[in-house]
């Protein structure tokens, strides 16, 4: 049996191992693949298993491909996947659920504590001498900001936002949430609210939600007009929450204070984006994912889900 990894290097640069494919027959990994359905039909000609992150299966692919059984996600999100034309074909479609919870709400707070605490500039500003010649025993170039008393408001309070939510009110904030489907779990962390009341009420804001027509551009020059001023944006959820013009024409006048995000709405990110070099916005290159605990954890279900298929139990089908 051939098995093909189309887009292997963003889950194993080689920290991890793919041995664990081996015994399940012919194994062919890529770094990369280039996204042209030529080329994808040509690297997974004859396997009956293919992986892949962030390389589309198409229509046309999964049509083409008259050997392939099985469809390996290495994530949770499958929009890559043209699920109808997989169900068409009789193709499973398998994703890793659930794996990045408590890395991802941890990679949020850490967006927040660099915003009130700038540790990289200060270390950067050390590390350059400016230190060793100050006249006084400390400095600080930004504001520096307590968190102890603020109140955080988290947009989508499944599982990842209720992580966040547990070390906010650790850091003694308080928690109030937005979400269609509250939960008992998330009435022990916060008090929910809807999303006017939100915006009006929080010092923070953090995005923690699925994306949908509903929702695409929900943080844009309206929804920013009810907020405080100065309000701290988060996002490492999804890019396409954010109208990025507004954000930034807000983050210049200084409605928003400052913003900490680790995904953008076309990654990788490009020259022309109207977020890039405004002093008060960070971003990272959506790498909330990424612990090796994580990609660990890809790794074992991935496998799971292969084992599982073999043994006629599929699981975490989603098609």
């Amino acid at each position: 049996m051939k098995i093909v990894v189309l887009d292997g290097y963003t889950e194993n640069p080689g920290d991890l191992s793919w041995e664990s494919l081996n015994k399940y027959g012919e194994v062919e990994i890529y770094d990369r693949t280039e996204n042209k359905d030529d080329v994808i039909t040509g690297r997974i000609a004859g396997a009956e298993i293919v992986l892949t992150n962030k390389t589309p299966i198409s229509k046309k692919v999964i049509e083409y491909s008259k050997d392939l059984k099985l469809i390996c996600v290495l994530a949770t999100g499958y929009n890559v996947i043209d699920t109808a034309a997989a169900k068409a074909a009789g193709v499973t479609v398998c994703n890793v659920p659930s794996y990045g919870t408590y890395s991802v709400a941890q990679y949020s707070i850490a967006l927040l504590l660099e915003i009130c605490c700038h540790i990289g500039h200060h270390n950067d500003t050390v590390q350059n001498g400016v230190w060793t010649k100050c006249e006084d025993w400390c400095y600080w170039d930004y504001p520096l900001i307590e968190l102890s008393g603020k109140t955080i408001g988290i947009i989508g309070f499944g599982r990842i936002g209720q992580a966040e939510g547990a070390i906010a009110q650790a850091l003694g904030m308080n928690v109030i949430a937005y979400d269609p489907y509250p939960n008992e779990s998330g009435m022990k962390l916060a008090k929910y609210t809807d999303l006017d009341e939100l915006y009006k009420k929080s010092d923070v804001i953090s995005l923690h939600c699925n994306l949908t027509r509903d929702n695409e551009g929900m943080i844009n020059q309206d929804s920013i007009a009810k907020m405080k001023d100065g309000v701290i944006l988060i996002n490492n959820s999804r890019g396409q929450l954010v109208n990025e013009r507004d954000l930034a024409e807000a983050l210049k006048s200084g409605k928003v204070g400052a913003a900490g995000l680790d995904v953008v709405s076309t990654e990788p990110i490009t020259e022309d984006n109207p977020l890039l070099n405004i002093e008060n916005c960070l971003i990272t290159p959506h790498i909330s994912w990424a612990s090796i605990e994580c990609r660990q954890r890809i790794m074992n279900t991935t496998i799971f889900n292969i084992e599982s298929y073999l043994h006629g139990e599929t699981v975490n089908a989603v098609v």
